[in-house]
């Protein structure tokens, strides 16, 4: 029934109750702009009755009035009458409660009817806060995610792209409107994307879980770009999946060319021929670009090239470039060695360069060729890395990035390999002896119990020179290191083949005896001990020489390692405190062991709390100018009833009785309450260095300890330089790390001791926080002398210049080693040439004498540059011939 039918009473009554029904509020306004009628949403949403609304104008209700349009005059057309009528405005409606609510106005002007009739135009207001605040909320998410560097995409279930972010648009080149509507696979995969990384990644539309994964992906113009994707699922409460959420970094510098650099410096560390490492780094740039395949040549001083690494090139191929000479028109590596460029070949088939040697790379499928030189740095090229390309075609941004990381590296692989073999050799045997040290002893015994037969023997036997330290003290360390040469040569004659012999530092020794009972092991024991009995010549003196001496079996006493070499130590003690110069076996009398231990740790605890322990110094003498460099602080002990106790014993046995961190605290405070008074004593001293052990750095609160220590003595941080041990480099531990990181930074310094003597390892030296190296005293036997010795003094002086860190020699004690450092560059030396470990009294009154005679010595030199100037000929000729190093060499005697 159409609504014209109805009667009036009843169209009016049907016509309020659909506009009170509406949701939307709905005034309608005279030409004037004042409410004529209202439906009941319009009283709900301004918060006033009905009858309050009849009458009043929109500015009385809050609204605006200028929504009322002028009349319309002749001129004004259809258009831009429904323009006005479609107009619609949002504001802001502030309620005498102080609520606010957003509307949206929309005025819509009736067509004109009687004269009569009052109602001109509907005025429409919606109710919108929840869709302007989820507008304003969606356009900060918007804002927040274009800000970020990683690119962002949402896509729907089937992979179609609604959403890109300003990162992706940047990294990729899709603008948000080429992105949106396209599929992200489109987008982003090409011909060299892992499928499986893709299928797993789709996974996320089964998993709730987010999938993160590293993938090789294009940007739009087709470049490769290794990123770290990271895709989750949103979905509906019901579970289904809406959309899926991606995010994309870009990790070609941060992660994939860093895995190149960690590559090599492990290699580097490790005792692998420069062969694996070089094929190593050509397998992994192939992960990186699948679309190349690597080659490294190595170019001798000859000019000829020799292959490294190239295992994805035909063998024969490779083989055949062995000894090829570099030149103008030798393919693309040989060209680039000798023009000292990179070279490009874009199609080998028809390159002149490449004719006789093209067989080989064709017949593998490989069209390109991009080599680039390797140069030392000295300027020459050492070697060429090279691309071939299964196109004709050049290479991408990306591959320009691999190439220049990886012709560094190569460079340092090269450069570093006969340094690295010497550092490798360092790292596992003692220099003084020959011997193998504490680092491979362990290996040596586990070799041994390897190839022990079911049901045989391996005794591990520990000996300790009984007489060492009255040797040392006496006749110096020159003469102590050759009589622990003398030493290992006696236990040397001793053993048989299969046994091993190893230095563990200081005067401790371990043989291991394969295949040997109790009685076998007894005969062995009896034998060496003989064979040590007879006196040592040291220069025109005979030193008697003994050892004690304990054994541990395996299996009876144990079945691993480090119990079988504290067993023997165990032993060792037994036989020292059995009158020395004898042996004993281990047994398992341990409450009697553990009493004993308990007596020596006790007597250093009393040492400690009595502050029987002591400081001596001894000078380290700068090499360019002999001035003072610093000065080293050592412990001392000497117990009533055991005598001197050497650092070498008492150390381990504090660390071992948790006593190591008392010593360290107790040698830094004493170390800097002693250099304030020499400060205070006007004597110039530039630091002072204080040991500490590895467990000293696993205490979270070092660095605050240091901090309060040198405040409270007034002293800068830089005048402290702690001393630790190459042991630190094999703790992993983030503590440590971080603790010596903290104190670099407090401004304290750190001196890596020993250097060489057992832990050396470049990828670790590389990664610490040191400001020194100190190379061992072993070293400076004959190092006058041994080429093979200065050989491993000048790497270790080099690996400190090239890590721009000061490198100091102990242990000097003869003017040619003085001399052959200085040549070598070495920063600063310490030793008996210059100075004994003193007293602190006895340390001030050398130094004064010390800086008098460089005063002395530097008015004679005045003197004579005066004369000099006087023009005395005679004496200028008698200058000319004196020695530049003569006043640094006075100064230093």
């Amino acid at each position: 029934m159409p609504a014209s039918e109805f009667p009036p009473a009843a169209s009016t009554q049907l016509l309020s109750a659909a506009l009170d029904g509406a949701s939307e509020a709905i005034l309608f306004l005279d030409a004037q702009g004042h409410v004529q009628h209202a439906n009941q949403a319009a009283s709900v949403l301004l918060r006033r009755e009905p009858a309050a609304l009849i009458g009043a104008d929109l500015e009385s209700l809050g609204l605006p009035a200028d929504l009322i349009p002028a009349p319309p005059c002749d001129e004004t057309t259809d258009a831009q009458q429904e323009a006005d009528q479609s107009e619609a405005r949002e504001m802001t409606m502030r309620h005498a409660d102080g609520g606010r609510t957003r509307l949206r106005l929309s005025l819509c002007a009736l067509p004109p009817g009687r004269d009569d009739e009052p109602v001109r135009s509907l005025l429409f207001i919606r109710d919108v806060t929840t869709e302007v605040d989820m507008r304003e909320r969606n356009a900060l998410l918007t804002s927040v995610a274009d800000r970020t560097n990683r690119a962002v995409i949402v896509t729907d279930r089937e992979l179609n792209v609604l959403y890109t972010n300003a990162a992706f648009a940047g990294l990729f080149g899709y603008t948000p409107e080429q992105a949106i509507g396209r599929r992200a696979e489109e987008l982003l995969i090409g011909p060299c994307t892992d499928p499986a990384i893709v299928d797993r990644l789709r996974q996320c539309l089964e998993d709730d879980r987010g999938i993160e994964e590293d993938v090789l992906v294009y940007d739009k113009d087709g470049r490769e770009i290794w990123t770290t994707a990271y895709v989750k699922a949103h979905r509906t409460k019901r579970g289904k999946v809406r959309y899926l959420f991606g995010l994309l970094t870009d990790i070609r510098e941060t992660k994939q060319l860093r895995s190149l650099q960690q590559l090599i410096m492990a290699s580097l560390a490790s005792d692998v021929s420069i062969t694996t490492i070089a094929d190593q780094l050509c397998r992994r740039v192939e992960e990186l670009a699948p679309d190349v395949v690597c080659s490294i040549l190595h170019v001798d001083s000859d000019g000829r090239m020799h292959p490294l690494g190239g295992p994805s090139l035909p063998p024969a191929y490779s083989a055949s470039l062995d000894g090829v000479a570099i030149g103008p028109d030798v393919g693309s590596c040989g060209t680039a060695a000798h023009l000292c460029e990179p070279v490009l070949s874009h199609d080998i088939d028809n390159d002149p360069r490449w004719q006789p040697y093209k067989a080989g790379p064709l017949a593998a499928g490989l069209r390109a060729c991009w080599s680039s030189p390797i140069k030392g740095k000295d300027g020459r090229v050492i070697g060429t890395f090279a691309f071939y390309f299964r196109d004709c075609r050049g290479p991408s941004p990306w591959h320009e990035q691999i190439v220049a990381a990886c012709v560094q590296l190569g460079a340092l692989a090269i450069e570093r390999q006969e340094v690295r073999s010497t550092i490798s050799q360092v790292a596992y045997h003692d220099m003084l002896t020959g011997l193998p040290n504490r680092a491979r002893i362990p290996s040596l015994i586990a070799e041994a119990i390897k190839a022990c037969p079911e049901g045989g023997h391996v005794a591990v036997a520990f000996l300790d020179a009984d007489n060492f330290k009255d040797v040392n003290d006496t006749l110096g360390h020159a003469a102590g290191d050759e009589f622990l040469v003398g030493f290992a040569n006696r236990l040397r004659a001793q053993i048989r083949n299969g046994d091993m012999l190893g230095r563990l530092g200081g005067d401790e020794f371990v043989i291991v005896l394969q295949n040997r009972d109790a009685l076998e092991a007894s005969l062995a024991a009896a034998r060496i001990t003989a064979a040590l009995a007879m006196p040592l010549t040291i220069g025109k003196r005979q030193v008697p020489m003994s050892a004690s001496m304990g054994l541990s079996l395996y299996p009876d006493n144990a079945k691993d390692i480090e119990t079988l070499i504290k067993q023997a130590d165990a032993a060792m003690y037994k036989a020292k405190r059995g009158g020395r110069a004898t042996y004993r076996f281990f047994s398992a009398d341990i409450d009697k062991l553990a009493e004993e231990r308990l007596m020596h740790s006790t007597a250093l605890r009393e040492a400690i709390a009595s502050e029987a322990l002591t400081l001596h110094y001894q000078p380290q003498i700068r090499t360019r100018d002999g001035a003072i460099h610093g000065v080293e602080a050592l412990a001392r002990w000497h117990d009533p009833v055991l005598g001197e106790v050497s650092p070498a014993k008492f150390i381990p046995l504090a660390e071992e009785c948790g006593l190591i961190e008392q010593i360290g605290v107790w040698s830094i405070k004493l170390a800097c309450q002693q250099m304030a008074s020499w400060r205070r004593a006007g004597l110039d001293i530039p630091c002072i260095s204080v040991n500490l052990s590895p467990i000293n750095f696993q205490n979270v609160n070092l660095a605050a300890m240091v901090a309060q220590i040198l405040a409270a003595n007034d002293l800068p941080a830089k005048m402290l330089m702690l001393e630790i041990t190459e042991g630190v480099i094999l703790n992993e531990r983030a503590t440590v790390i971080a603790t010596m990181n903290e104190l670099r930074n407090m401004g304290v310094g750190l001196s890596l001791d020993d250097f060489g003597t057992g832990y050396s390892s470049l990828s670790r030296l590389a990664q610490l926080p040191i400001d020194e190296l100190k190379i061992d005293r072993s070293f400076m036997r004959d190092f006058e002398n041994d080429s093979g010795t200065r050989a491993i003094v000048t790497a270790v002086v080099r690996v400190g210049q090239s890590l721009d860190v000061a490198v100091v020699a102990e242990g000097v004690e003869t003017e040619p080693q003085r001399k052959l450092l200085a040549e070598l560059g070495c920063d600063a030396m310490q030793g008996f040439l210059f100075a004994r470990p003193m007293a602190a009294s006895a340390f001030s009154r050398w130094l004064l004498d010390y800086s008098a005679h460089r005063a002395s010595l530097m008015l004679r030199l005045v003197g004579r540059a005066l004369a000099q100037a006087s023009g005395d000929a005679k004496g200028e000729g008698a200058a000319k011939s004196e020695p530049s190093s003569r006043p640094v060499a006075a100064a230093a005697g």
